[in-house]
This record gives C-alpha cells, structure tokens and sequence, in this order.
C-alpha cells in the first residue's frame, strides 16, 4: 500500500501509528480533514488480518465521518482510531490509557468515542488521560445511551423521505418493513407506533421480534421475506449492504429509510432505486443523531438543546432530496454533495479572510 499517495488522492491530513509494548496497544489514528473544526470518530477494536487492512479500515472511516459530520451541520472534521486485537480478551486498563496519551497529545485535532468492539467503560479509561473523549459514562457529564437518539433522527428523516414520496410528511397509516429491531430500531417503532403506522418486523433474535409484536402490534416475518413484503416504507436497521442484487428485485417500497450504516452494498444499488423512482434517505445522513448528541457534549451536555439539532436531520434529508433534483442525480451523490459544498464554502471563506488579512499587513 503506497500510504502518501493513498492520502494524497482523497486528501488525508495525517495518519498517526500509536504503540505501547506492556499493553500490547496497536492502534492507528487517522484524521482526513478538519476544515470544518476538530476531527471526530469512534474507536474501533477488531481482529484485522493485516496492519495494511487496519489501516486502510482508519482511513476508510476517518473519511466517512469527514461527510457524516459536515451533512450533519457539526462543526467538527472526520477521525477514526482503529486498535488491532480481540475485543473479547485483549483489552486492559492500560492499553485505553495509553491511547488517551495519544490522543491528548493531539491537543484537541482529533476527538474519540466508542465504536464497534468498544464501550463506555472504555472510554472512562481514555477518560483518565484526556478529555478529548465523548460517549462517557454520564457521571462524568456525558449524554449516556445515543439509540434512542439516533432513533428519533431515523424517525425524523424518514418523514422528510415520506413528504417527497407520498405528498405528506405523516406516517400514520403507512406501512413499514422494519429490517432489525435492535436497541435503535426499537425506540424507532416505538416513534412509528405512535403516529399510527403499521409495523412489519424481522430479526435473528426472536425475542426482540416478540417484543415488537407485543409491544408494537407488529407483524413478525421471516428475516428473508421482508424484502419482499408489500410496504411503504423499508427501514434497514441491521446489517449493512442489503440493498443489493438480490434484493432490489423484490421491493415494493417508495422509501428506504433506516438506521443500518452501508446500506448500498455498491454505489451502483443507489443508481439503480434511483432509476425506480425509490427515494433513498442516505444512511449517514438519516443516522447522524449519535453522533450529533456526542457532539453536544463538548459543549457541556444540554439533552433540549441536542435533540433540536437532531430535528434538524429532516431538513438535511430534504436539503439532499434538493440537491439531488438541482443537478440529477440520485441523492447517495447529493448526500455527498452536500457535505463536499459546506467543506469548500467554509475552506474558500478561510481562504478569502487570510488573504485580505495578508493584503492589510502588505498596505501597512
């Protein structure tokens, strides 16, 4: 892997190799771009086959959280850190220190959080070394479980999805396939049940499907029949890429909303509902309501005012769904779009304060 041409390409800022030798800490931290304010993202902990598949797992997500943060109106750049080693037996207090070190010594370019394979006791240890952290425990100020609040982003998304598609933004009445009900995708039914929609659910685990039905008045279907039931609305809420080749076939639905990250298994599944006439809500458009609520927290933490941010994720939706008629294209590229024009405005303004601030001091 030629690392600098790989930045170069897609504009990395730095990429930061962090070792410790009595905890066993392997960690890669990267950051892709900060124009719009500190890079913040997760920490992930997996077992990667390689150092070169952890690193170009960093720099996949440093990225995608550069575009999340931006569409989501944050005033804050992208980040990851990636750590190599089994969540499930390697992890030990001094290893979440020492990956406090590094990032404290960052001096605030990159903030972290939890992740796939981390927890909130994990980030009190990062705690212990630096404050630039979120996810906490709340203890210590922090906003506690985001699933119910990326639940209600969801839920608001997939109103501005509705408005486009059906004329109206209320759900009541609408049918939805709800692909997963997981911690997030149950507070979402429990937004959707509320207004007077019709549930149809799925999920491996039959005792969260249960509790749907009992809860919810759900209809249960096998986790292979939900692609192709008659609904208004499929809402992916478990693992990503399925919306494929397979599936695309059998959807009846005029929306796909949900919770679930890398929905499109290929950027060409997006041309492709697009070409249906499916309005697509952009998975880390639709799902910023975490990390919006993290986000909060370095302001110190106020639950109203981090929620009305999060209503804010209706107007994002329906500003891609503008963007994506402005200039005719399906809105996965006017998701990005949107978050590449908000980077460039902030970075020309930059750009056009400093030089007149060079122009001043020549005058003098």
């Amino acid at each position: 892997m030629e690392i600098f041409n790989y930045m170069e390409q897609y504009d990395y800022e730095q990429l930061v190799f962090c070792q410790d030798k009595q905890s066993g800490l392997k960690a890669i931290i990267a950051i892709h771009d900060t124009t719009l304010g500190p890079a913040l993202g997760g920490t992930r902990m997996w077992t990667y086959d390689s150092e070169e598949a952890a690193i170009e797992d960093a720099l996949r997500l440093s990225r995608g959280m550069t575009y999340k943060n931006a569409a989501a109106g944050l005033n804050l750049g992208g980040g990851k850190t990636v750590i190599i080693g089994d969540p499930r037996k390697d992890k030990n207090e001094e290893m979440f220190r020492a990956l406090g070190r590094y990032i404290q010594g960052l001096n605030g370019r990159y903030i972290t959080a939890e992740d796939v394979g981390t927890t909130v006791a994990d980030m009190d240890l990062i705690h212990e070394e630096t404050n630039f952290v979120t996810g906490i425990s709340p203890a210590f100020g922090s906003s506690g479980n985001p699933s119910p609040v990326t639940a209600y982003g969801v839920y608001k998304g997939m109103k501005a999805a509705a408005k486009e598609a059906f004329g109206t933004d209320s759900l009541e009445g609408k049918v939805i396939a709800v692909q997963g009900v997981g911690n997030v995708a149950y507070n979402l039914c429990k937004y959707l049940h509320e207004e007077g929609a019709s549930l149809i659910v799925t999920d491996i685990n039959k005792e969260a499907v249960q509790r749907a039905v009992e809860d919810f008045r759900a209809k249960a279907v096998d986790p292979n029949e939900i692609y192709s039931v008659s609904c208004d609305i499929y809402a992916p809420c478990a693992l990503g890429a399925t919306i494929n080749d397979e599936t695309i076939t059998q959807l009846k639905a005029k929306v796909i909303a949900g919770a679930a990250n890398n929905q499109l298994k290929d950027i060409r599944h997006g041309d492709t509902i697009h070409e249906m006439g499916i309005v697509y809500a952009p998975d880390y458009v639709i799902n910023a309501g975490g990390v919006i609520n993290v986000a909060d927290e370095l302001q110190g933490y106020n639950s109203d005012r981090a929620m009305k941010k999060v209503d804010g994720i209706y107007d994002n939706i329906a500003k891609v769904i503008e963007i994506a008629k402005r200039d005719n294209i399906p809105t996965y590229k006017a998701a990005d779009r949107l978050a590449e024009e908000r980077i460039e405005r902030i970075r020309n303004s930059r750009s056009q304060f400093l030089q007149n601030g060079h122009h001043i001091l020549s005058r003098r």
